[in-house]
């Protein structure tokens, strides 16, 4: 077995003797890359944004943003990572380093006050200045090299930058309007620009990893059959894909696992297929990788991905792990029970498929068995015509839902065929709302039916009082989901 490595910056060093359990920000900072920062430790801040090399969905390589402070350093073993210090190219003959664009416009236009959380925003920055298509934005034909206007929306800059590239990051110092005018000035990269020739070339292979120190050990196997027989053979085990919840349990309730299994590059797990009659998709693809491969063309996700944590977190989530902690407020069991999906579910004997709504059992449980993995998930077609996803939260973006709906609805004719409603954050697992989807079926699709269904969806489920909002609160909002649906749809339906 050869000994774990990461190439950071381009240079090749050892993984060792950091513990299983570190993470990537304390490994960099352990080594004098002190750019990448500590700020929340649960991948809310972006102060920990550092580059990946990843397979791309454009190019053969993408650089992806991800929280080094949730990703263990033994999970980036053989693969290659830029910090904040490395966007800089380095000067001859002793001559200071030239700033990468991005860090040039964070300089010329303020972007940096007390400087913490600046390389984090470099980072995110540079992410979305490399993403191959970002001059696809139909605001921004002609990709213009610099600019501070917005075309007609407040989110896209005039080249092309979606800002929602940024949304995991803050600024403790309100230092928001330079930071969007330095995103939304920066050009494109230029041909002999080293990180923009290098997503021409493939990615760093998956390597099999057995990385043991002080009785604990991190382990990512070849293929799916090693990974399963591992789970057969090691009950203690703890299963990973991008680790954004198995992070925070180390780093915030200082747990340990003496056995980690990464599954996160399994190839098995990594597919997606479009059949006649339904969408596969790999358990372990990111959300990221899910929401440009799709493109759309699952509108009730494409709701969903912007309102799903941060696109730092997305870049690293999956859905098999989200579905895999079972909570009750994740927010991708109401769109995905709302689609009718089912989750394969493989372990060493064979496979076995599993509908979502008999999927969970109870709080964070499910019919998964010991050495199951959730392979993939399968959404059937042809997909409900009237679809939406209602995220209530105290912030738009990048928050915890305090309760969430997702619709699919068939109406022909003016008549309610077929609807399906999943709902989150109302009961100790994601749940459908068949009370309601029954007051509406059969039904016209017209103001009586729908005060009437609405009264039924605020009795569903059996909401808590906590932090985050009344049970009476959620109740209410259940009713007022299904009333703001009518109105903004009545129209579209009727036409």
């Amino acid at each position: 077995m050869v000994a774990a490595r990461i190439t950071v910056n381009g240079k090749e060093t050892p993984i060792s003797p950091a513990a299983p359990h570190t993470t990537a920000l304390d490994f960099l900072r352990e080594r004098g890359l002190t750019g990448t920062k500590e700020g929340c430790a649960e991948g809310e801040c972006g102060a920990c944004s550092v580059l990946v090399a990843r397979p791309g969905v454009n190019k053969p390589t993408d650089w992806v943003a991800v929280n080094a402070c949730l990703v263990p350093v033994a999970a980036l073993d053989g693969q290659e990572v830029i910090t904040s210090e490395g966007l800089a190219t380095a000067g001859e003959s002793g001559a200071p380093a030239a700033l990468h664009p991005v860090q040039e416009e964070m300089a010329v236009r303020g972007g940096s006050q007390c400087g913490y959380c600046t390389p984090g925003f470099i980072c995110s920055m540079a992410s979305e200045y490399y993403r191959p298509d970002r001059c696809a934005h139909p605001d921004s034909a002609d990709c213009p090299d610099t600019g501070t206007g917005t075309g007609t929306d407040t989110e896209h800059g005039p080249n092309g930058f979606d800002l929602h590239a940024l949304s995991g990051n803050l600024c403790r110092c309100t230092g928001y309007r330079p930071i969007r005018d330095a995103a939304f000035a920066v050009g494109t990269p230029t041909a002999n620009d080293p990180l923009a020739q290098r997503r021409e070339q493939s990615p760093p292979e998956p390597v099999c990893t057995e990385y043991t120190r002080d009785d604990s050990t991190f382990l990512r196997p070849d293929t799916l059959a090693e990974a399963l027989q591992l789970l057969r053979e090691r009950t203690d085990a703890v299963v990973v894909a991008g680790s954004t919840d198995w992070g925070v349990e180390v780093n915030i309730r200082s747990r340990r696992a003496n056995c980690v299994i990464a599954v996160d590059r399994l190839p098995e797990l990594r597919e997606m297929r479009v059949e006649s009659d339904h969408i596969e998709i790999g358990a372990a693809q990111t959300l990221t990788e899910i929401e440009r491969r799709l493109d759309g063309s699952v509108p009730l996700l494409a709701g969903l991905f912007p309102q799903f944590a941060s696109r730092l977190i997305r870049n690293s989530a999956t859905l098999g792990g989200n579905l895999g902690t079972g909570s009750p407020i994740g927010d991708s069991p109401p769109v995905l029970l709302a689609l009718e999906a089912s989750v394969v579910l493989a372990d060493a004997d064979g496979e076995r498929e599993v509908p979502l709504c008999d999927y969970f059992t109870g709080y964070r449980q499910s019919v998964r068995r010991p050495g199951e993995l959730i392979r993939a998930v399968r959404i059937p077609l042809p997909l409900s015509p009237l679809t939406a996803f209602h995220k209530i939260a105290k912030r738009r973006f990048d928050d915890i839902s305090s309760v969430a709906i997702a619709f699919a609805l068939d109406i022909e004719d003016g008549i309610v065929r077929k609807a399906r409603i999943g709902l989150g954050g109302v009961a100790a697992t994601p749940i459908r709302a068949l009370a309601t989807e029954a007051a509406l079926e059969g039904k016209p699709w017209a103001a009586k039916t729908v005060e009437a269904a609405s009264q039924v969806l605020q009795a569903q489920g059996t909401p808590m009082d906590d932090h985050r909002a009344s049970a009476g609160y959620r109740s209410a909002m259940l009713g007022q989901s299904l009333l703001k649906l009518y109105a903004q749809t009545t129209e579209a339906v009727s036409s």
